[in-house]
């Protein structure tokens, strides 16, 4: 079922995730109905601008509102963020499984990420080094770093002066 977003609910699920240690559980549709939340208020914006309305307060009044909501998000999103990454160095270095069942999927796919390539690189460092061998990191497939990702090749059909550069 999907949960009525509201500026003060925002607010409050911001103001737990900063004040409690551990993640917050949020409902598993919180970014569709933030979306659908984001939405509503710019189509309100949109059609207060429209009928040039005599109320300019209100205009600026719910501009304002969406602006502090985006603040408030990328405020969460960045708590949430910090505590996935300290629960999946916690676990690479531990080697102890955690809870995921209060992160969101999008959520738990990013810590299966990073714990995967701190596991990695800790495998491939200090693993090698304690047996005395040369450092070496396998790095999975899915993992690519294309050096000539930004490279392109041009091919004048026309001659052209010269140029340097």
């Amino acid at each position: 079922m999907a949960t009525i977003i509201t500026y003060d609910l925002i607010y409050e699920v911001v103001r737990k995730e900063k004040y409690e240690q551990e993640i917050q559980k949020l409902s598993e549709t919180f970014f569709n109905d933030v979306i659908t939340y984001l939405k509503e208020k710019q189509t309100i914006v949109e059609t207060q601008k429209a009928q040039q309305s005599i109320f300019s307060n209100e205009i600026i009044k719910t501009e304002r509102q969406l602006q502090n909501t985006k603040r408030l998000l990328k405020e969460l999103y960045e708590r949430r963020e910090n505590k996935i990454l300290q629960l999946a160095l916690f676990s690479s270095r531990s080697e102890i499984q955690q809870d995921l069942s209060k992160m969101l999927q999008e959520e738990q796919e990013l810590y299966k990420a990073l714990d995967s390539t701190l596991n990695i690189y800790k495998k491939g460092i200090l693993e090698n080094v304690l047996n005395l061998k040369q450092p070496k990191i396998n790095k999975p497939k899915d993992i690519k770093i294309d050096e000539q990702e930004n490279t392109k090749i041009i091919r004048f059909l026309t001659p052209v002066p010269k140029f340097m550069g």
